[in-house]
């Protein structure tokens, strides 16, 4: 791949000639000279330049398009190259949901690194909506998500499961409950994932199996993450509903208590995503081997 177009795709991704060359290791100077040689070469303006800040043009949208995929089937040879030479070189962008970023992936990927240490992983996190989106834009590779969503552009695999629980605070005023029903989170004050969680989307579609809508539980507040929640927790006279995964430390400390669910459970399976048709090398790799850990 002709390096005049790694660096447009560094200047279209930053919208910054000096940031794309901090990324790619040259100076501000040498990026603008590679850019107005391609737009010569191509004969056309790539960028609009309004003061300080630039813009694709729409024959810059246009030349975007057909480059990123082909960056990446660039990458894929590479790849395919070096383990055609009984190597494994490349990169993986791994997407991952808050929950299994910090409390499921981490083990794997560092099994993976020593199994394959010339692969360089690069671990982004966010939501699951989130981290749909940005495989969906080709900015990653494959994402891990907790929602039960299916989009039609992405194909699914389950790699583990999950269950959400009740927690509360393990010297707040329902520690000693020895259960809870659905009815009785309608009173209980609740703390939750924010919209766009695959967690809250789950606990959605379980209360609606059980005949409640989310509108009708005492959510209390709305938190962008689980440590968020549980940091919350000890000053707060209520629950929270979290991924079992996300408790074990403090189940053994006994900050917190779980509470039992009477009458239903939320469970949910984890998920591995990629954008559908041909999956790159890297990223194949990095599926069989996670299917085939033991999680």
């Amino acid at each position: 791949m002709d390096f005049r177009d790694r660096v447009f795709l560094a200047v279209a991704e930053h919208l910054s000639f000096s940031k794309a060359g901090t990324a790619l290791r040259i100076s501000q100077p040498a990026v603008t000279r590679h850019i107005r040689e391609l737009e010569a070469q191509l004969e056309v303006n790539l960028f609009e330049r309004k003061g300080p800040r630039i813009k694709l043009t729409t024959a810059g949208e246009l030349v975007y398009s057909h480059l990123k995929p082909i960056r990446a089937l660039y990458r894929e040879l590479l790849f395919d190259l070096e383990q055609a030479k009984g190597d494994y070189k490349g990169s993986l962008r791994v997407g991952a949901s808050s929950t299994i970023a910090q409390y499921v992936i981490p083990p794997v990927l560092a099994a993976f690194y020593k199994r394959y240490p010339h692969i360089d992983l690069y671990l982004f996190n966010g939501n699951s909506v989130e981290m749909e989106s940005r495989l969906l834009a080709n900015d990653l590779d494959v994402a891990l998500v907790e929602n039960a969503a299916v989009h039609p552009d992405l194909r699914y695999l389950d790699f583990a499961s999950d269950e959400i629980v009740a927690v509360t605070a393990a010297d707040g005023v329902y520690a000693r409950e020895r259960g809870l029903r659905a009815e009785d989170l309608q009173s209980i004050p609740l703390v939750l994932r924010e919209p766009g969680s695959g967690t809250l989307e789950v606990i959605q579609q379980a209360f609606l199996q059980q005949g409640w809508d989310l509108e009708q539980l005492n959510v209390f507040l709305h938190l962008g993450s689980t440590e968020s929640i549980k940091n919350f927790l000890p000053g707060f006279s209520g629950v929270a509903l979290v991924s079992e995964k996300a408790i074990d430390k403090e189940l053994r400390l006994r900050s917190l208590v779980q509470l039992p669910l009477r009458g239903f459970s939320i469970r949910r399976s984890l998920r591995v995503a990629t954008r559908q048709g041909h999956l790159i090398s890297p990223a194949r790799l990095f599926v069989d081997f996670l299917t085939n850990y033991n999680l």
